[in-house]
This record gives C-alpha cells, sequence and structure tokens, in this order.
C-alpha cells in the first residue's frame, strides 16, 4: 500500500465557536416559542411534539426542547421510514422539523405529500429566511447546547445587504433517480475580504446509508471560482466515524480514512468504462471544503454539490483507488529565492496503472512536476502543473496554485513501485512575504501533496471519447486583455453575453489590491492607479463559476 494518509488539515484557524454573544441554541428556541407554540405547545402539541419548554431559566427551557426534536424519530410514519428525526445533528436533509419550515430556503429539500403541510400554517406568523437561516445553521453545525455557531448579523447582511451566493442561480440538478443521487455540503458564509472568517475550512461526515453496495463511475462536483479545494475522503470502517462530532467542524480528527477524490476547480469526473470506485452500503464519507472570499465587500455564500452515478455493485471489472501523497516536512524561507522540495516515491506496490495525477501547493508555490524513476535514477517528466491539463512542454507555462490540474492517462500509463522504481514529484516556492512558512492547511502555510488515481490491472478497461473529462465551454476562455505590458489603463474586452462580471487584480503577495464589479457591457477599463511597477495577476470571473486568469505588467 502507498502511504496513508496523514493527520492533514488538522492546524486549522483557531476559530471558537461559543462563549460568545447567546447561545444559537437559545435564539432558535426563541424562534420557536415565537412561531411554533400555538400548534405546537404543552396544552395539544400537534403530532405530540412540544416546542413550548419547561423550567425555571431560560437555558433549561431552551434545553427540554432540543431533548424533544434532537434524534427524536417523527410520528410521521414516512418521516419515520426515511429515517428522519425532527432534528439530525448536521444534516438537514435528514431533519424533518427543518424540512417542514424550509419552505424553499433549502432548494434541495422537497417536501413529499406524505410528509404533511409545509409549517407554520398560512394562519399562523410566518418564519423569515433569516430565522429559517439560523435555524438550518444550528442544524449544519451539530445542532450544540450550548455556544454561538454563527454571528447572526452576517445572515442579516448576506440576505439584506450584501449576500454573494456560490450559485447564484439555483443548486444544480441532482442526477436521475434511477442514474444516482446528490450530496450537498453547507452552505457556510464567509465575511468580506481582511475580515476575520473571510478564509474558511471545514470538514463533515456524511452517513451515505445507501440500500446496497455500488460501483460509482462518475462524481460531478460543483464548486465555484472562490473554493480554493474539494477534497473527498472515505472511511476505512464506519467505526472509525463513529465518534466524530456532527455537523460541520474544523479539524479533521482523521484516523482509518482514505481518499477518493480531490479538485481545485469544478469537475465532472468521468472514470474510464469498467472502473469504479467500490462502495459499501455502510459507507461513511468525509467531506473537506476550503472558501477563500475575495470580496471586499460581500457577504459569501459558500455551498458544495456532488452529483454521484452508480451502476449495480460488481458490474466494473477494475477498482479506480486513489492515494494521496504527502511531504509535509517541508520549510520555505523567505529571502526570496527559489526552494526546491523533492520527494521520492517508491513504496512497495508493485504495478499500478495510473489514470490521473495532480499536485497541490498554497500560495507561495511556483511549479509542480513529476518525473518517472527507473532504476534509482529519475527518467521521463510526465506532469507539469504549469502546462494545460498537466501535459509537460506548453509553449507558455503559467502555475495558477489555485487551479493546479489533473493529468489524464488514456490509456493508463503503468508505473512499478518498488525500491528502485517509482516517481518523483517536484515543488518550487519563492516566498516573498513576511516570515518562513511551513506545511499546513490554510492559505499562510504551504503544501506539497499529490494526488494518484490508478488501477492494479487493466482487464475489462476500455476507453473512448467519454472516458476523460467532461471539458465545459467556459465563455470567459474568450476574454483579452491589453495592453500587456501596460502603464495607467488596462481593458479588458468580454463576450458580448458575459452578463454580470467581477475582475480581481492580485499583487505578488496574493493580496487583492483592485475589485471592479460591471452588470453590463462587454468593455471594462482599469485604472493602475497608485499600484507600483511589477507583474500582478487578474482573475475574472462571472456568476456561473467561470473563470480565467493570467499575469499582467505594469511598468
Amino acid at each position: 500500500m502507498m502511504k496513508r494518509i496523514p493527520t492533514l488539515f488538522v492546524l486549522l484557524n483557531c476559530l471558537s465557536i461559543g462563549l460568545i454573544a447567546q447561545s444559537t441554541n437559545i435564539r432558535v428556541f426563541e424562534i420557536f416559542q415565537e412561531k411554533c407554540i400555538s400548534c405546537h405547545g404543552h396544552n395539544s402539541p400537534e403530532s405530540g411534539l412540544d416546542l413550548e419548554g419547561a423550567g425555571i431559566t431560560l437555558e433549561a427551557q431552551a434545553s427540554y426542547v432540543r431533548d424533544n426534536i434532537l434524534n427524536v424519530t417523527p410520528n410521521n410514519s414516512y418521516a419515520a421510514g426515511k429515517g428522519y428525526k425532527y432534528i439530525y445533528p448536521g444534516r438537514t436533509d435528514l431533519s424533518y422539523l427543518f424540512r417542514k419550515i424550509s419552505n424553499n430556503l433549502e432548494q434541495t429539500i422537497h417536501l413529499e405529500p406524505e410528509e404533511g403541510a409545509v409549517q407554520p400554517p398560512d394562519t399562523e406568523p410566518q418564519l423569515t429566511d433569516e430565522e429559517k437561516e439560523l435555524i438550518r445553521q444550528w442544524v449544519l453545525y451539530g445542532a450544540p447546547a450550548s455556544g454561538e455557531v454563527i454571528d447572526e448579523q452576517i445572515i442579516d447582511d448576506y440576505y439584506n445587504v450584501n449576500g454573494l451566493a456560490s450559485f447564484p442561480n439555483g443548486p444544480p440538478d441532482p442526477p436521475a433517480q434511477n442514474e444516482g443521487f446528490q450530496i450537498k455540503m453547507g452552505p457556510f458564509y464567509l465575511k468580506p475580504a481582511g475580515q476575520p472568517g473571510d478564509e474558511l475550512e471545514y470538514f463533515q461526515k456524511y452517513e451515505l446509508d445507501l440500500p446496497a453496495d455500488v460501483d460509482v463511475t462518475r462524481l460531478d462536483i460543483k464548486i465555484s471560482s472562490s473554493s480554493h479545494h474539494f477534497i473527498l475522503y472515505d472511511f476505512d470502517h464506519p467505526a472509525y466515524a463513529q465518534n466524530l462530532p456532527p455537523g460541520l467542524r474544523l479539524n479533521a480528527f482523521h484516523n482509518g480514512i482514505g481518499l477518493v477524490a480531490a479538485v481545485q476547480e469544478a469537475t465532472d469526473l468521468k472514470l474510464p468504462q469498467g472502473t469504479a470506485f467500490i462502495w459499501e452500503n455502510d459507507l461513511v464519507l468525509d467531506l473537506n471544503s476550503h472558501y477563500i472570499n475575495y470580496s471586499a465587500t460581500n457577504t459569501y455564500q459558500a455551498e458544495v454539490y456532488v452529483n454521484i452515478y452508480t451502476q449495480p455493485s460488481g458490474t466494473a471489472a477494475q477498482e479506480m483507488k486513489t492515494d494521496l501523497i504527502v511531504k509535509d516536512d517541508i520549510y520555505i524561507n523567505n529571502d526570496g529565492d527559489e526552494d526546491v522540495e523533492v520527494q521520492i516515491v517508491n513504496y512497495n506496490l508493485g504495478e499500478a496503472f495510473v489514470w490521473g495525477i495532480m499536485g497541490h501547493t498554497h500560495q507561495w508555490g511556483t511549479g509542480y512536476k513529476v518525473y518517472l524513476r527507473e532504476n534509482f535514477v529519475q527518467s521521463d517528466l510526465i506532469y507539469d502543473a504549469s502546462c494545460p491539463f498537466g501535459i509537460p512542454g506548453c509553449v507558455a507555462p503559467y502555475f495558477d496554485y489555485q487551479h493546479i490540474p489533473m493529468r489524464y492517462f488514456e490509456p493508463f500509463i503503468p508505473i512499478t513501485f518498488n525500491n528502485q522504481n517509482g516517481i518523483i514529484h517536484e515543488a518550487t516556492y519563492e516566498n516573498n512575504g513576511p516570515s518562513p512558512v511551513w506545511f499546513g492547511p490554510t492559505s499562510d502555510d504551504e503544501m506539497m501533496v499529490m494526488v494518484l488515481m490508478y488501477t492494479e490491472d487493466t482487464t475489462g478497461v476500455v476507453f473512448d471519447d467519454t472516458t476523460i473529462i467532461e471539458e465545459i465551454d467556459n465563455p470567459l476562455d474568450e476574454v483579452a486583455v491589453f495592453p500587456n505590458p501596460a502603464q495607467n489603463e488596462l481593458t479588458f474586452a468580454l463576450p458580448l453575453d458575459a452578463g454580470e462580471i467581477r475582475i480581481r487584480i492580485f499583487d505578488a503577495l496574493g493580496r487583492e489590491v483592485e475589485h471592479v464589479e460591471n452588470n453590463f457591457g462587454n468593455i471594462i477599463k482599469v485604472q493602475r492607479g497608485a499600484l507600483n511597477d511589477g507583474i500582478y495577476l487578474y482573475r475574472v470571473e462571472d456568476n456561473h463559476g467561470n473563470f480565467k486568469t493570467g499575469k499582467i505588467l505594469f511598468e
């Protein structure tokens, strides 16, 4: 076996959920008192659900109600048969009470007729979107008894002041019922750039509760251009996930876990015909989403959707396996010189048939390459992250650490892994920042990790034009930027039907130094202003997740 995943991303931003202001549990209780107890009070609680509370103190009353709903099976027979609880910590889709009050706030929830009518009734006071969002956040963070899971001001800002959604046109459609299913992570909310909470990375265990074992042939992963990455892990055995807290969590707490897929942009991952991920019916996933809010003015709603396509278990001839190869002893000095980190990968795996390779660094990364190793000697370059699709030899290499490509080999490339053979991966860095950096999970740290996807045989594998990753048309590929180099003004020429566009310009330290939004027209002029001479990065993005990046030079 290759190196199992170590405890990655455990040193996350110190973000305390609790001991701040009034607890979210009490605020949820207060909403129930204002909007729900006319039907769910002590005297004649409808469907046996008492939300009125009992006790001398507010805390005791809120605790009483929480005990009545947390992990409690509803009286509704349909909901009980589906495994719903009144509140299923971490999962709004399985929380019957939230399903009843969502009323299109959570657009992936479709209340079935057997579940009864939307609540509260039209004759009673209605919940506002902000109130429903607070309840949703409480559920998503595990419905804790104490602590503030989210500042209500950020909810108010999103809904009433400056909200910007990952998916402004609503959630993507799920697979057809006979083709697979959809899972979702989020939403969680990020404050505008430059404020605490403008960058967040969360993990969440996700129980699939499949009716039977399945082969997974395709993962269509939907993330926005503000996502730094999304990683899909699976636990070797459900027991490893039992002691993990439910809902969004900051720490990985990884034990007995493997890698399924890792992406840095929206990716429709179609496995070659005859291969599949093998998922058992009791499989538990661990979702890992990292978002950065690049807007200095907008509150950001971060979401991830994964469309999972399946076929009956045993259909695939070969299992697709994924390993995360980590060099975690890196140290990048802040002297501005090039720093090269190298690791030999020669685990005793035997012959592997490699389908995909992808590298990963953070902001100080300037390149990522993978070479074959044959008879103790470095040989052919097989992956260059500075080139489109990771294919070495491009004319104008450009390394975008936020969107490093995966290279796919069709047919597979056979690689023998033993003491003298394997691969060598190499990352280069230039740290011009204020301090040295080590390996770590945040954008202020650095990383050197590689994703390797492979099978152990090729029997039954068929390649055709549809097995490779689907390339989604990007209208922003047509964006032109001129003059470059520029002196005082840049012109961005956009497609005629581009719609609302955001242009961000970053300096060499990754700091946003210019932000322009355009709601009409296909010509945007950006003034240099007080920017110094030098190289800058630009990023053009629309509201559909499309983007284009590049370099500009002011002189």
